[in-house]
């Protein structure tokens, strides 16, 4: 953590939303002038889409079934450590991107599934923000979440995020829903082991619970609108949290616990605008009077 080069983490699984909640920073990032480095946390994979595809090839041969993007032997923890650490230290870092498709790879002049080559982070930035899969990942030789300032974990309930997932997959990426299938099958043990335990660390998660019926992902023809959701928002430390004001400003909002609030789907963009515009306000203050020592 640090005064004056803080980090904000979105972390959660593949499906989950992270990019929407990125879009809801984005605008309050604009609103209030601050500055950031953005970082996906695609670019930290280890492979790109060829070699993955290979590697997944070499280790189904070696019989091994769950060789994954949610696993540590096809990510680079260590890196992303090093970057965090280093933006923490001096507000400086090296990240790259990775290309998803062929209007990202374009400007770039390469295939899509690749990546671009390492650069610089952007000077003088006031905030690094990182969207992705593992922004709070804890194993035995890295700790990537001790270095995050604020730590938020996006996380619909299993079958949303599988309904979710299938969606995107087939309609942007062309992928067949038996292939989707065999990619959450082959990620079940990542997904236990270094996906799940990051909502442990978190300050803040925002989970989307359905009330329609998902009970079977596989054949859903729809992915649940927000209207037909209820939003689960856990503050890990309450204190400082102005809960009346939050209940009174989210129509059919209510208290489940006393560091959780239900609100309707509906209302999430608004939940997080009110929720952490006061916590960057409080990040910026503090990193100006850090650097004004």
């Amino acid at each position: 953590m640090s005064a004056k080069h803080p980090i904000i983490a979105i972390t959660g699984s593949s499906g989950a939303g992270t990019t929407s909640v990125m879009r809801t920073f984005e605008q309050i990032f604009r609103r209030e002038g601050v500055k950031a480095a953005f970082v996906e946390g695609d670019a930290f994979h280890r492979h790109d889409r060829a070699e993955m595809k290979q590697k997944m090839a070499e280790a189904l041969e070696r019989g091994n079934h769950r060789f994954s993007h949610f696993g540590p032997e096809a990510n680079l923890f260590e890196e992303l450590e090093a970057l965090f650490r280093d933006y923490a230290d001096s507000g400086r870092g090296r990240v790259r991107k990775y290309l998803h498709s062929d209007e990202e790879a374009a400007p770039y002049d390469q295939k899509p599934g690749t990546f671009t080559p390492w650069e610089d982070l952007p000077e003088e930035t006031d905030v690094l923000f990182y969207e992705g899969l593992h922004g709070a990942v804890v194993t035995e030789s890295v700790d990537i979440a001790r270095h995050v300032d604020l730590l938020i974990g996006v996380v619909p309930v299993i079958n949303l995020e599988w309904i979710q997932k299938l969606h995107r997959d087939r309609t942007a990426r062309r992928h067949t829903t038996e292939a989707v299938t065999d990619t959450i099958l082959r990620r079940m043990y990542d997904y236990v082991h270094y996906i799940c335990p990051q909502f442990t660390r978190t300050h803040i998660n925002f989970q989307r619970v359905p009330v329609v019926d998902t009970s079977n992902p596989f054949i859903a023809r729809h992915i649940p609108a927000a209207d037909e959701s209820m939003l689960v928002i856990r503050f890990a430390n309450p204190r400082g949290i102005d809960f009346p004001y939050l209940l009174s400003m989210l129509d059919g909002s209510f208290m489940s616990r006393a560091n959780t609030i239900v609100a309707p789907g509906g209302k999430m963009d608004l939940a997080m605008q009110l929720i952490f515009t006061p916590m960057i306000w409080r990040l910026m203050d503090r990193r100006k009077q850090a650097c004004a020592r």
